[in-house]
């Protein structure tokens, strides 16, 4: 019998629904595939709290039936789709600077500030792009980024941070958590995922990665409450094994496993093993577990 419904980040399309999606591709097939996936999400309220549109997720679940040959979309245009690697500035402000070496006291006071502007948004990519070991490539779903500074000997961009939304499944975090698909489903978007961490290679100054990590986690509860209506209980981040993830355990984050390695688009189970990673998990409230099983 074939399948009447499918589900894609934790909504079920029912058979009515299908069908509708199916109508308005072929009435507006002059749309490009973005404007196709914000009218089906008006179309069907897929939205976030705040009312603002699941549209990437959307695209994402329109090329998943383009596959499976249930839909045609209308031929990709030339962009940026999500994780898509992008293009990289070299400018000056990303040139390695003055070695910083010290602890902590001597550079305070610490920033984190969220990345905001244009030009916030360049010295980001060029700094993530050029030194963090994935490069800098376009975040799935939501997102926040900030830039971290030291304020002495003089104000100084030492780091990085992008925070965006969780992987769909991993067996040991639905474990920790005590999640059922059903549970999963209505509450994933209430984790976020710590999806790069950066500090600068010239950048020797003791304690710093844990205090980042650890202010930051305080930051972010506010800020993606007022950016997405959503209150986050648990942040999640994914670390090479190469790379033991010492500044998280010394931040108090949670070594809980390994992911099966096979990445957050392999859906068919075909990567199986690839590229493991060790699952670390950090929670914004003492009852993060039990409010993410029973809210």
């Amino acid at each position: 019998m074939a399948t009447t419904t499918e589900r894609f980040a934790g909504r079920v399309f029912r058979a009515k629904e299908l069908a509708l999606i199916r109508e308005l591709l072929e009435d507006c097939s002059g749309l490009s595939r973005m404007e196709l996936a914000h009218t089906v999400c008006e179309l069907l309220h897929w939205e976030r709290p705040n009312g603002s549109l699941k549209a990437r997720e959307c695209r994402e679940f329109l090329e998943r039936l383009e596959t499976r040959g249930k839909v045609q979309l209308p031929q990709k245009r030339v962009g940026r789709k999500p994780g898509s690697v992008t293009r990289v500035p070299r400018t000056v402000a990303g040139e390695p600077g003055r070695p910083l070496v010290g602890t902590l006291r001597d550079f305070e006071p610490l920033s984190i500030e969220r990345v905001a502007n244009g030009e916030q948004r360049l010295l980001f990519r060029e700094l993530v792009g050029r030194h963090h070991p994935l490069g800098h490539k376009v975040p799935f779903g939501a997102h926040l980024r900030y830039l971290v500074y030291v304020s002495r000997p003089e104000r100084t961009v030492v780091g990085a941070l992008q925070f965006s939304s969780p992987a769909w499944r991993m067996a040991a975090r639905e474990h920790w958590i005590g999640w059922d698909d059903l549970t999963r489903g209505r509450n994933l978007q209430r984790i976020v995922n710590n999806s790069r961490f950066l500090l600068l290679p010239w950048v020797q100054v003791k304690n710093l990665a844990s205090a980042v990590l650890s202010r930051a986690a305080r930051r972010l509860r506010a800020d993606w409450f007022e950016h997405y209506a959503v209150e986050p209980l648990l942040l999640e981040t994914l670390v090479d094994p190469s790379y033991h993830g010492g500044c998280y355990r010394a931040a108090n984050w949670l070594a809980i496993g390994q992911t099966a390695g096979r990445g957050r688009m392999d859906r068919e189970h075909r990567r199986q093993g690839k590229a493991p990673k060790l699952i670390f998990l950090y929670p914004l409230v003492s009852d993060a577990a039990r409010r993410l099983r029973e809210d």
